[in-house]
């Protein structure tokens, strides 16, 4: 077998053995990044009832992971093309490590909030890693697979955050479970700093000229003004950062508190909203090398398929109590368009400013996730006091975040037309 730590050849593309081994190692970190994700939505009852939390105050924590991995993001980018995936992976896992300790341990929300934060800025490069390792060592199709089927490790990620979760609260308590994911984070620690490759600068991906000078460094500013980069933002933040916050929290509670279901019922639904991202996300992985070859490129496919999550969000709101998990499902799958548009950034820049770009859009992304896990949850409160009764504030809140939706498609309409024009004058020329 080859051997994945042996000093690939200059262009540092790896034999297919190799691949298949790197990619499960960044799996396995990855899906316990989304398990400790997502967790917080399965133990929303229990500590909303032990810690007395308001709907704001839910949001509030659940958000702090993503503000934490909001935080990193920058440096996180410029320490990737710098060091590399292996390095940088390490290093913050082990501050994962301390968080999720800090999250056991922790007795007040301050805490809480402090553990959760911290444990997001350790989780934050478990996947920025693996797509900018990605981007150097696997061809263009394998990355759009790849990156497809590393979300689909972290929906496994979400699917143990589900109903596993829940058997194993009476044995460990939701303190015990902390301790636990710390001593996983220690073990996957391990395997990724035997496994993983060394990293090497100024080389060339699969896709470009080996032996090629290195061009200019490329800076954040760049990036933030690459036109395509831009074009992706809204529904980066508002599309693709909502889906997260509904899928690793607020379609829990709507189950508890609108569809009156028992947590129990709620942590099914759950199992069964994430286990159809999974079968989603297992979908994209197989069918986008056959889409690229036909000329299918992200931002069309993203165009023409994103309409439909705004359209099963507004179904949730009118049918209120009787929008169950099937609903969620259906919306959170819907939304998965939106996913291709990670890989196509870091596709769109130059390969020595991968782990920036990539870093740029996640910062992006978990912004919106933090802005709408809270904003929803204090928007549910801000209607609760205008005098709605609970249903259906969180029937309003959702209609809020869906017309921020539509927005941001709108925007994204604009910049892809925009895109589509260009493409065609430079062919014509």
């Amino acid at each position: 077998m080859t051997d994945p730590r042996a000093t690939p050849p200059h262009d540092e593309r790896l034999g297919s053995q190799a691949v298949v081994l790197v990619f499960l190692v960044f799996a396995v970190t990855y899906f316990l990044s989304a398990l400790v994700r997502a967790i917080t939505a399965t133990l929303s009852p229990t500590l909303s009832a032990e810690l007395l939390l308001s709907p704001g105050d839910l949001g509030l924590l659940a958000g702090g992971y993503f503000f934490g991995f909001a935080l990193t993001q920058l440096p996180l980018g410029r320490w990737l093309d710098r060091h590399g995936p292996k390095q940088v992976l390490l290093a913050f896992l082990g501050v994962a490590v301390i968080g999720c300790v800090a999250f056991a341990a922790a007795h007040s929300f301050t805490g809480l909030l402090a553990a959760r934060v911290l444990t997001g800025m350790g989780l934050s490069a478990c996947l920025m890693a693996p797509l900018t390792g990605f981007r150097r060592w696997f061809t263009p199709s394998v990355q759009l697979r790849a990156n497809s089927w590393m979300l689909m490790t972290g929906s496994m990620g979400m699917v143990a955050a589900t109903l596993p979760v829940q058997w194993l609260m009476p044995v460990l308590g939701w303190r015990g479970l902390f301790w636990l994911l710390a001593v996983l984070i220690v073990v996957a620690m391990g395997v990724s700093a035997w496994t993983l490759p060394p990293w090497r600068q100024g080389v060339a991906a699969p896709d470009e000229e080996p032996g090629a000078p290195v061009p200019e460094a490329v800076d954040y500013r760049q990036i933030w003004r690459n036109p395509y980069f831009r074009t992706m933002l809204p529904v980066g933040f508002v599309n693709y950062g909502g889906m997260v916050a509904i899928q690793t929290l607020w379609a829990g509670p709507w189950m508890v508190n609108v569809g009156g279901h028992t947590p129990a019922e709620a942590a099914a639904g759950l199992f069964a909203i994430n286990l159809s991202m999974l079968c989603a996300f297992w979908t994209w992985g197989v069918v986008n090398p056959h889409l690229a070859r036909h000329g299918w490129r992200p931002e069309t496919l993203i165009g023409w398929g994103l309409p439909i999550s705004l359209l099963v969000l507004l179904a949730i709101v009118v049918m209120g109590a009787q929008a169950g998990w099937l609903m969620w499902a259906l919306f959170c799958v819907s939304s998965t368009f939106v996913s291709l548009s990670q890989p196509a950034v870091a596709m769109a820049l130059p390969l020595h400013a991968a782990g920036r770009a990539l870093s740029a859009f996640n910062l992006v992304i978990f912004g919106g996730v933090f802005v709408l896990q809270w904003g929803i949850g204090l928007a549910i409160d801000a209607f609760g006091h205008a005098g709605l009764g609970q249903a259906d504030s969180y029937r309003a809140a959702v209609a809020v975040f869906g017309l921020c939706g539509v927005a941001a498609y709108g925007a994204f309409w604009r910049g892809w037309r925009r895109i589509e024009r260009d493409r065609a004058a430079t062919l014509r020329a």
